[in-house]
C-alpha cells in the first residue's frame, strides 16, 4: 500500500519543481485579528460561611489568523470581499476537485479563544487536479471538535460529463489512536469506575477519617467526599486520559477511497456537491488499530458537502451550504441556510 501511494504521488512531487514565482503567482498572503465580547459575567452565591458572592468572568473572544492560499473561486463565491479576514466559511475548500485543473494550495493557522477556552485550528493542503488523476495532501487540526490528522491520497478521475466526475484510489491517514479508551482498564465488572485507586496512582492522597484530600503537590483540594467526587475526580480523569493519549504514537491507516464531484453554475442557479467514502481499511494488526475498537470489523468513514443557491425571482432567493465529516469516532460539521428578499 505504501509503494502504491508513493507511485501515485510522484507526479505531485515532480510538479513541485516548478519555479516559485509561477507557483505563488495570484496567491494571497493574509493575516487578521478578530475579537469580541464573550459570555457575560456570572454571579454565584454561597451561604457556607455567611453570604458570599463570587463573580465568574469570561475573557473576550479572539481569533488570530495567518495564511496563504491559491484557490480559484467558483462562480457562486462572493467576489465583493476586498480582504481575507480569517472569518470566511469557505466550504468549497473541502471539495476534492477545484474549479480549475492544476496546482492549488492552502496553509492557514488560527489561534482562538472562545468562551474562555483557548485552542488552535490548522488547515493545510496541497492539491493537484489533472484530467485523469487527483493528488492531495492535507493536514487538519480542529481544536473545538478535537480532531487532528494528516492525509495523503492519490485517485484516478473519470469525467462523466462536463458537470460531474467520479474518482477512486487509496489514501493514507496518520492520527492518534482514536477509539482508545485509557479508562477501560479501570472499569470494574459491574460497570463502575475504580476512580479512587486511579487518583492514588496519579499521586493524590485520601485521608478518609479526617476528610482531607490532597493533590500530588500536597495541596488540599477537597474536604468532603462530595467535592472530591464532583469536582476533583473529573479533573483527575481528564488529565489522566489526556496524558495516556499523548504517550501513544500516531497510527497509520491505509484505506480505499471513492468519491464524486458535481458542479453547475449560472447566475440564477448553482449546485456544487462532493462526497468521499472510505469503505475498506487495511488491518496492520497493531495493538491500537481502530479495528480493535470496532470488534475487528470494517467500518465506513465518509465526508461530503453541498453548496446550493437559487434566485427564484429578482426579489427572492434561497441558499443552503454545509459540510459533514465522520472519521473514526469523530464527527464535525458546519452548515448554514437562509432566504433573501429584496424590497423593490
Amino acid at each position: 500500500m505504501k509503494k502504491i501511494l508513493i507511485l501515485l504521488l510522484l507526479p505531485l512531487f515532480s510538479y513541485s519543481q516548478i519555479d516559485l514565482e509561477k507557483t505563488f503567482k495570484f496567491s494571497t498572503f493574509y493575516g487578521a485579528i478578530n475579537g469580541g465580547t464573550s459570555l457575560s459575567d456570572v454571579e454565584t452565591f454561597s451561604v457556607t460561611n455567611g453570604l458570599t458572592t463570587t463573580t465568574i468572568q469570561t475573557p473576550y473572544d479572539y481569533n488570530v489568523t495567518l495564511g496563504v492560499r491559491k484557490i480559484a473561486r467558483f462562480g457562486y463565491e462572493n467576489k465583493a470581499n476586498t480582504f481575507y479576514d480569517g472569518t470566511e466559511d469557505t466550504y468549497s475548500d473541502a471539495a476534492t476537485v477545484g474549479k480549475i485543473d492544476g496546482f492549488e494550495f492552502l496553509f492557514e493557522i488560527d489561534y482562538k479563544r472562545q468562551e474562555g477556552v483557548d485552542y488552535m485550528d490548522q488547515s493545510h493542503f496541497l492539491r493537484y487536479v489533472g484530467d485523469k488523476y487527483v493528488f492531495k495532501g492535507e493536514y487538519l487540526q480542529d481544536g473545538f471538535a478535537d480532531i487532528e490528522y494528516f492525509e495523503v491520497s492519490g485517485r484516478y478521475r473519470h469525467k462523466v460529463d462536463n458537470k460531474m466526475s467520479i474518482n477512486f484510489g487509496v489514501t493514507q491517514r496518520s492520527a492518534e489512536p482514536y477509539g482508545y479508551d485509557p479508562l477501560s482498564e479501570w472499569m470494574l465488572d459491574n460497570g463502575s469506575l475504580h476512580y479512587t485507586y486511579l487518583a492514588l496512582q496519579e499521586g493524590y492522597n485520601v485521608d478518609v477519617y479526617n476528610s482531607i484530600y490532597t493533590d500530588p503537590d500536597g495541596e488540599v483540594v477537597a474536604t468532603s467526599s462530595d467535592v472530591w467526587e464532583t469536582v476533583v475526580i473529573p479533573t483527575v480523569l481528564s488529565d489522566y486520559t489526556e496524558k495516556k493519549r499523548n504517550q501513544l504514537e500516531r497510527q497509520s491507516n491505509y484505506s480505499v477511497i471513492v468519491g464524486f464531484d458535481y458542479y453547475y453554475y449560472d447566475k440564477n442557479y448553482w449546485m456544487h456537491g462532493w462526497g468521499n467514502l472510505l469503505p475498506y481499511h487495511y488491518d496492520n494488526g497493531d495493538e491500537f488499530s481502530y479495528h480493535n475498537y470496532n470488534n475487528g470489523e470494517q467500518w465506513y468513514d465518509y465526508s461530503g458537502g453541498v453548496i446550493f443557491g437559487k434566485k427564484i425571482s429578482k426579489q427572492l432567493g434561497i441558499f443552503a451550504e454545509g459540510k459533514y465529516n465522520k472519521y473514526w469516532n469523530r464527527e464535525w460539521y458546519d452548515f448554514k441556510l437562509g432566504v433573501n428578499y429584496i424590497i423593490r
